[in-house]
């Protein structure tokens, strides 16, 4: 059992127990225009858990969040990447994507001319394999959109153009509710927002694990403040590329006090 599998998690979510892992990620290297930037990362997520990574700027968290799912910008120097006890090290983005891994970006693309409805009803058909009714997809967005506590009026705007920082993250946390995917990857879903918008974002993705309590969730984050509204069941710390350090809440507070220096080499 690697160092990892015997991380301590803080709950049981959705009788989880030490179920069979959702994600593991062994030894992982990677790179970006040949520079490595990852250098032995292990991690294992079982269905349920919400895991933090928390690292200073350069450590990799964001390259991190990406290779897990397979951002052609990076490549695998070493290691693997298993979900559900696959290998999907060598599958692209969107082969990830219908297996149900999901990411939510640190900096979403704005799309001009493409309503919200219409990207959503698309991106449920490619992870449905089939396809989908309008109305089905409008009723489930409509759904979501009260639950959320959002304008019902968004889905007819276009994709993330002219929103605020808030609005782009909140219709992150939209697609990861119509998706339903069983691993959801948030990159610093908290950047930018002041501390209602980080409040908001988090009751969404509370929200959508109330009502998936089997989803795995790993949030890649620089600050505390989410961590709060979150409650993850496990913190992780990641230094130079590897995870040099893992606990409980306890953990978020010794950073706050002092900083990551205490974890350099």
């Amino acid at each position: 059992m690697t160092e990892a599998e015997d991380a301590p998690v803080g709950r049981d979510p959705a009788g989880a127990g030490r179920a069979d892992p959702l994600l593991v990620v062994e030894d992982l290297h990677a790179a970006a225009d040949n520079n490595a930037i990852l250098n032995g990362v292990d991690l294992v997520v079982r269905p349920g858990e919400l895991h933090a990574v928390m690292g200073p700027n350069g450590s990799g968290k964001s390259t991190l969040a990406n290779v897990l799912l397979g951002s052609p910008g990076f490549s695998v120097t070493k290691g693997r990447v298993l979900y559900k006890g696959e290998d999907v090290t060598g599958l692209t983005t969107d082969e990830r994507a219908r297996r149900g891994m999901f990411l939510a970006f640190q900096y979403p693309e704005e799309i001009p001319g493409v309503p919200i409805a219409q990207f959503l009803r698309q991106a449920v058909a490619a992870r449905r394999g089939s396809d989908v009714s309008v109305i089905e997809v409008r009723v489930q967005i409509h759904e979501w959109l009260q639950r959320l506590g959002m304008d019902v009026g968004f889905a007819s705007r276009y994709l993330n153009d002219g929103f605020s920082g808030g609005e782009k993250k909140r219709n992150e946390i939209l697609q990861m509710a119509l998706l339903e995917p069983d691993l959801a990857i948030l990159d610093e879903t908290d950047s930018g927002l002041d501390i209602d918008g980080v409040r908001v974002v988090a009751r969404g993705v509370d929200e959508v694990r109330a009502h998936r309590p089997a989803l795995g969730v790993v949030i890649v984050t620089h600050y505390r403040r989410i961590l709060d509204e979150l409650r993850p069941d496990v913190i992780h710390v990641l230094v130079d590329g590897r995870i040099v350090d893992s606990g409980g809440p306890e953990l978020a507070s010794r950073l706050d006090r002092e900083g990551y220096e205490a974890w350099r080499k």
